[in-house]
């Protein structure tokens, strides 16, 4: 299972100890922030940390499989030189089975939800920090400069830029020819035809030719901005595209391996011809093996992680929290304009629930206290939609499920601790 709380004492192997331990951790990290994206949204956020943290060990096994001398399609002699099947289709894969779960976002698709990116420039600069990222692990998975390491380093290098370059031309012209819209420089096309081509090329980085990585690179960037037109037709909600730029494009990035690959005389990584070079059908059956065992494996147990967190802490936001956005729920931050306000007040009324803001615009929190002696009095402004937990009290053919009840007097008097408020159930609040 590996060693954890990783350390060392002998000086000769420290080096390469803490170094591969941080190089893994950032891969492990990756398999997991990729989840977020189709996971957008609609997800509690205690429920994706705890998520993020189990989800690290899914991704240790496909590792272990690829890159560990003794794993198996090591021996098999599969090639993910930078981690397309162990860290971008396991990722893309566990966010197609979290979005399954967590079903789509409110509205998505009946028309009444803007599906437009809210920030571009800020999506244009993710991709531009992605981008320069991903020659760090292409280049950094040779795991050293030593021998011919360095050469292999470059190349993954150039390969990697050329194979985003593919990937980023194939997004501009498919936005153009191909978008519902029509001849329009669409910033999601963009981005996710640079992404797609970079996990495409992502397996096979180091061994590659050039011009190679520009046709994978494109490839995968064609597969990336059409497969949310068939995921959509599914009414699979998949917010940022996650399924189509690291589960599609890292299954094409690994069938690649088997029909470009060459002997590398420099390092020995790979000792077999991929099928345009003569070298048949073996090694693309090893390739294409290795990718079904991961989409198997991952789709399995992240079912059974994404199952126990729903069922213990549940997956899912209230609708509620949905519409207000986790910035103003989870962290704070009520960052709305006076339009997203209108628009989340709209739609609160359309649930029967009254406006979350003050009149000054600041968001009111869900938590309130009462308490009574002859009538309920309740305190907060949003305080008139209740749970039905313990007690029933009937009082002029209304019912008031109150909660925690203490005591029931006589008359219409009712003693309690606390009214939750509920997500579906709109009752009037019990005051004076």
């Amino acid at each position: 299972m590996g060693m954890f709380f990783t350390d060392s004492e002998d000086l000769d192997d420290m080096g390469w100890i803490f170094a591969k331990f941080v190089f893994q951790a950032s891969f492990a990290t990756t398999a997991t922030t990729i989840v977020s994206g189709a996971m957008a949204e609609r997800t509690k956020l205690e429920s994706y940390c705890v998520v993020s943290l189990f989800n690290t060990i899914i991704y240790c096994f496909p590792a272990h499989w690829a890159w560990a001398e003794e794993g198996v399609f090591y021996k098999m002699g599969a090639i993910d030189i930078a981690g397309a099947g162990a860290v971008h289709l396991v990722g893309g894969i566990t966010g197609l089975v979290a979005t399954l779960m967590l079903k789509p976002r409110r509205g998505r698709f009946d028309g009444s939800r803007d599906t437009q990116m809210s920030n571009p420039t800020n999506a244009l600069l993710g991709m531009f920090m992605l981008w320069w990222g991903w020659l760090g692990f292409n280049c950094g998975s040779t795991f050293g400069i030593s021998g011919g390491k360095w050469k292999l380093a470059t190349r993954a290098a150039v390969t990697t830029l050329t194979a985003s370059i593919g990937g980023g031309i194939t997004g501009i012209v498919g936005s153009r020819l191909i978008k519902p819209s029509g001849r329009k420089f669409d910033i999601s096309y963009l981005n996710n035809g640079v992404l797609g081509g970079l996990v495409s090329i992502t397996s096979l980085c180091a061994l590659s030719r050039p011009w190679e990585g520009l046709v994978i690179g494109a490839i995968g960037g064609l597969l990336a901005i059409s497969s949310p037109f068939f995921i959509e037709k599914l009414k699979i909600d998949d917010p940022v595209g996650v399924i189509g730029v690291h589960a599609v494009a890292a299954t094409w990035g690994l069938l690649s391996v088997g029909l470009f690959a060459e002997p590398d005389e420099i390092q020995a990584i790979n000792s077999r011809y991929g099928l345009f070079y003569g070298g048949g059908f073996e090694l693309l059956g090893i390739q294409a093996l290795f990718a079904i065992v991961i989409m198997i494996w991952t789709a399995m147990s992240s079912f059974v992680l994404l199952f126990i967190v729903d069922k213990s802490l549940g997956l899912r936001c209230s609708v509620e929290h949905e519409i207000l956005g986790a910035d103003i729920v989870e962290h704070g931050i009520n960052s709305l304009t006076s339009e997203e306000r209108q628009s989340v007040i709209r739609q609160f009324a359309e649930l029967g629930h009254p406006s979350p803001f003050d009149k000054f615009g600041n968001y009111i929190p869900d938590d309130m206290g009462c308490m009574s002696d002859q009538s309920i009095h309740c305190f907060g402004k949003r305080s008139n939609v209740f749970t039905v937990t313990d007690v029933e009290h009937s009082d002029n053919n209304k019912t008031y499920h109150v909660p925690n009840a203490l005591d029931i007097n006589s008359g219409n008097g009712l003693e309690v601790k606390s009214l939750e408020r509920a997500a579906a159930t709109n009752l009037a609040c019990i005051a004076d």
